[in-house]
């Protein structure tokens, strides 16, 4: 092969990155700009133990279908105990809530690098937007995140490159900066507008919904952090997101289910050391106290609980069955006063 037919060669071959897609609005366009401009995309799709995009709460669970209509490869990642690991003590903080958001970043980012040096990419794509988010879509938080992914001039966000500097691929001509966005901020005028240009009738919605953004789950969190020896477990965790939460002393918590389908989302997540509570003669919750130890009045406490917020007579005795490991007992118990268990919610 001449010289010529090799640079001509070198010259067909198509620049490839790797997407960070969430399966909202910004990062389904930054793939969209990155393909407009003849770019091959692999996407990776992370999913954490805060925001999984099955759940199906609008937090980017539509990512395999944007993945499909865009046409693209995706490689779902999933962060189990790490990711609690890192949340235990994050190197750069949390946000307005338990949200570690740069710490997060990086660890997408380090997904996202080695599916690009497995598949021989160019460089990093995501749907990032400068100024969007407060903590983690400034310019310095962005360069923390490449920095510390070994990334830096790696990662362009097609939607804000104009603000930003010239990453590898637009110096070396691989991407042409001109075609690049300019929006930056938390209006979704400049997205909405580049939907209309690729024809998206109905752009989704931007994606989000971790919830360790919630100021309410956030508490949960901080409280199951704060009286772990080490790390939750992944049911631990599970178990957050479902019914009223107790803190009764530093080894024991007490979770009252809100209604019948938290109620069964509690009974699947019971494990060999829990206790259920449940008003033997009237309808009302699940309950389960998760202790490391647990005495009788301890096990008093949490009946009168559960008779609390069943429909149980409030000024009477009644019976609350206690299953314990499959052993079934009863505990004869009042209604707990409203005053005093305020206190211990958390």
């Amino acid at each position: 092969m001449s010289q010529q037919d090799g640079e001509k060669k070198q010259e067909e071959k198509k620049p490839k990155a790797v997407a960070l897609l969430s399966g909202g609005l910004d990062s389904s366009l930054a793939v969209r700009m990155m393909l407009e401009q003849g770019v091959e995309v692999e996407a990776v799709a992370i999913k954490t133990p805060f925001c999984d995009f099955d759940c199906g709460k609008g937090c980017g669970h539509r990512v395999k279908e944007v993945a499909d209509e865009l046409g693209i490869k995706l490689k779902t990642v999933y962060f189990g105990e790490e990711y609690l690991r890192m949340l235990k003590d994050p190197k750069y903080g949390y946000g307005s809530g338990m949200n570690p958001c740069i710490d997060c970043r990086g660890m997408m980012y380090n997904a996202a690098k080695d599916h690009m040096e497995k598949t021989g990419a160019d460089f990093v794509i995501t749907g990032e937007v400068l100024f969007q988010r407060p903590m983690s879509q400034n310019n310095r938080a962005l360069h923390i995140i490449e920095k510390e992914a070994g990334m830096e001039g790696r990662v362009l966000r097609p939607l804000s490159a104009k603000h930003l500097p010239p990453t590898n691929a637009e110096k070396s001509g691989l991407i042409k900066r001109e075609n690049m966005g300019d929006i930056k901020g938390r209006s979704r005028k400049g997205q909405l507008a580049m939907a209309k240009h690729f024809g998206l009738a109905d752009p989704p919605n931007a994606a989000g919904g971790c919830l360790l953004t919630d100021p309410a789950f956030s508490k949960r969190v901080e409280d199951i952090m704060d009286y772990c020896d080490d790390i939750p477990s992944l049911n631990d965790i599970e178990l957050l997101k479902v019914g009223r939460h107790f803190r009764l002393t530093a080894d024991a918590k007490l979770v009252v289910g809100r209604n019948k389908d938290e109620n069964e989302v509690i009974k699947a997540l019971v494990t060999q050391n829990d206790i259920v509570f449940e008003a033997k003669d009237y309808v009302g919750p699940t309950c389960v106290l998760r202790s490391k130890k647990h005495d009788e009045e301890l096990v008093k406490k949490c009946a009168s609980i559960a008779l609390r917020y069943s429909d149980a007579p409030k000024d009477a005795e009644s019976k609350v069955r206690i299953a314990i490991n499959g052993t079934e007992t009863e505990v004869i118990a009042l209604p707990a006063d409203s005053s005093e268990i305020d206190t211990m919610r958390i």
